[in-house]
């Protein structure tokens, strides 16, 4: 796989076997979408190959955090690290469960402008970590969750002190958006 804009651009990665790495085409309108995200931090749950957080790197972000407990995907993670030896200190690795690496992100009080998420497809997983993310309050409070999901899992129109303000179709796939909902106030717990 290769990265596709940016500083790193054309910069090949591996992704292991048996994922459902983001596609090029797809990566490239998540980054459309989201313009200039120089000096945000990233967390990308669910990593896989890590594919999105590498274009977000390549786009200039200031760190990334990346989990993943799959010891393969881990495998190939701490791989491409190597390839872009140069922003390694901009990157993290939490080989955790997505639910305990919320928790202890929450405890190190981190906080992140930009959330992704692209758990397995139809598994329920969503739902479930949103629904943690509400209880663990992460996000920047201008920052937003990016969900990607099969078009055949509905998702909540709010959910806690989240609500889905913008989605986009790709095929087969959706892109869900979340933000906090301020008229509800801060979710810092």
């Amino acid at each position: 796989m290769k990265i596709i804009s940016g500083k790193y651009k054309g910069k090949v990665f591996v992704a292991p076997k048996g994922i459902r790495p983001t596609p090029q085409r797809l990566r490239k309108a998540i980054f459309d979408i989201l313009g200039d995200i120089s000096d945000f931090s990233f967390l990308e749950l669910f990593a896989g190959s890590g594919a999105v957080s590498w274009e977000a790197l390549s786009k200039g972000i200031k760190r990334s955090v990346l989990v993943e407990s799959n010891p393969y995907c881990l495998r190939a993670i701490y791989q491409n690290i190597k390839v872009l030896d140069k922003d390694s200190s901009k990157v993290k690795v939490y080989p955790l469960d997505v639910e305990e690496a919320i928790m202890k992100l929450h405890k190190e009080k981190e906080s992140f402008e930009i959330i992704f998420l692209d758990p397995p497809y139809l598994k329920g997983l969503v739902k479930k970590t949103l629904q943690r993310l509400t209880l663990y309050d992460i996000l920047a409070p201008t920052g937003f969750i990016i969900v990607q999901h099969t078009k055949k899992e509905d998702l909540p129109e709010a959910l806690g002190d989240l609500i889905l303000f913008k989605q986009y179709n790709y095929g087969e796939t959706k892109l869900s958006f979340y933000k906090k909902d301020v008229s509800k106030g801060s979710l810092s717990r």
